[in-house]
């Protein structure tokens, strides 16, 4: 058991210290589903290998500490693998966190875009401008889109890095909206800019509403979720016990389970979820 353990032991810190070492690779070019949900995340410095490297890391780190607690292969591999699944889920509660944050902030900055409009400055040096005075969760953006403009003087393509590093379906329509006023020529710019300043406060008004009232739904389903599983983790201090999982009915009911409280989560989530808006031109 010993050398299992450090074999395991040894294999996770090999996979933490490649995760962190790996040569990092700035092409996007056909990104994978897991590399458009960090940079929805925000996490646009982390790469997707790291994710995956954390969660096998975790996998075999909490598989054998259970192993070692109960001394049953199918309870530590359930246990393995809801570890393995928790950096997938810390992305995605970071995905919308992020997401609403952004939808609380981007009125402000648009009613800032118009304004100086309104002011007479030019469309490029109003963007700019954002990198000072507009919300603190978006000036890193466009602190980029300043510098990068500065040195290249290239709106469009500017516009085209601003909306990756946003990845936010909102980011999206104003972005586009820019780029079509800057093509075209938008004497109206000013007015539109503000009545889509007033169409996302009403938007984001109405989804917190929402959102407050399906609160407790959500929060109970996952504690009906997580319940059972608390339950035979404490039941692993009883050898006599947990060692009856280990049996073919054991891992039976443990399939069963484990199905069950997926299958009954994953409708849940379905039945209560609130449209979302997808990203345009992305």
């Amino acid at each position: 058991m010993g050398v299992v353990v450090g074999l395991g032991v040894g294999v996770g810190l090999l996979l933490i210290w490649t995760a962190f070492t790996m040569p990092r690779t700035p092409s996007r070019a056909g990104s994978s589903s897991l590399r458009r949900r960090l940079d929805r995340a925000g996490l646009v410095g982390v790469q997707a290998q790291t994710v995956v490297a954390l969660s096998v890391c975790l996998f075999v780190v909490v598989t054998l500490a259970i192993l070692v607690l109960s001394s049953t292969w199918p309870v530590a591999l359930a246990f393995g693998l809801m570890a393995a699944y928790a950096p997938f889920a810390v992305v995605a509660g970071r995905v919308r966190k992020r997401q609403g944050e952004l939808a609380e902030v981007w009125p402000d900055a648009v009613d800032n875009l118009a304004s100086a409009v309104r002011a007479g400055m030019s469309l490029a040096e109003a963007v700019s401008g954002l990198a000072v005075r507009g919300p603190e969760p978006l000036r890193p953006a466009f602190e980029t889109f300043a510098r990068e403009y500065q040195t290249s003087g290239r709106f469009g393509d500017c516009l085209d890095r601003l909306k990756d590093r946003l990845a936010d379906p909102v980011g999206d329509r104003v972005t586009e909206g820019l780029r079509v006023a800057r093509e075209v020529g938008g004497g109206d710019l000013g007015r539109l800019l503000r009545n889509l300043s007033g169409h996302l406060r009403d938007d984001a008004r109405t989804r917190a509403e929402l959102e407050a009232r399906q609160s407790w739904a959500v929060n109970g389903a996952r504690l009906a979720v997580a319940a059972p599983w608390l339950v035979l983790l404490l039941l692993c201090f009883q050898r006599e016990v947990i060692n009856r999982y280990a049996s073919t009915a054991g891992v039976l009911v443990l399939a069963f389970g484990a199905a069950a409280c997926v299958i009954a989560y994953r409708v849940m989530l379905r039945i209560g979820r609130l449209p979302t808006e997808r990203r345009v031109m992305s």
